[in-house]
């Protein structure tokens, strides 16, 4: 009987389970890494990314060249409707040159073409998504989306627990999630 009751006091009064189940751990960890621990380890390393990302672009620059620049990225659509219409107008003061150049135009590789749609496809539509996430209120640092900027307060939540939490100093956040 003094065996048995050692062993029981080893394990259960000073700690020997909590002990054993650190050791355990520390074999398996051994053997198959912590997922949990590479989650966090991950997540970790995407916030520093996204805080030194957002710290770069915190303070807009006001040089000539990003006004230049600027100016630039404003061009393409302007410049695509109106050549759209100085084709139209080509076309009737001289027809003979539209023609000769639309011929010259089916002989553009399938492919050219294809690659110039993807082109202004992902142009036009990463101005859109960014036009997008200005209007919604997306946060650039931490990627949450906030009340629209035209909107004002967002409305009272109906979760109780939600509404508790920001009578307590909670901070709320509007749009979905």
């Amino acid at each position: 009987m003094g065996v048995i009751s050692g062993i029981f006091r080893a394990l259960f009064l000073r700690g020997g389970l909590a002990e054993l189940g650190r050791a355990g751990t520390e074999v398996i960890d051994a053997v198959r890494p912590n997922a949990t621990r590479q989650l966090e380890l991950g997540h970790d390393a995407f916030a520093a990314a996204q805080e030194a990302h957002a710290a770069e672009f915190a303070h807009a620059r006001s040089g000539w060249f990003d006004a230049f620049v600027n100016g630039l990225n404003r061009l393409p659509r302007p410049m695509l409707a109106l050549g759209t219409l100085g084709l139209f107008v080509y076309a009737m003061a001289d027809p003979a040159g539209f023609g000769v150049r639309m011929r010259g135009l089916a002989e553009v590789p399938e492919p050219l073409w294809w690659l110039l749609g993807a082109v202004v496809a992902f142009y036009f539509g990463a101005r859109e998504t960014h036009h997008l996430r200005a209007h919604r209120g997306v946060d650039a640092r931490s990627g949450a989306v906030t009340a629209p900027r035209s909107a004002g307060a967002p409305p009272a939540p109906t979760n109780p627990a939600l509404r508790d939490w920001i009578a307590e100093g909670g901070e709320a956040r509007g749009g979905r999630d």
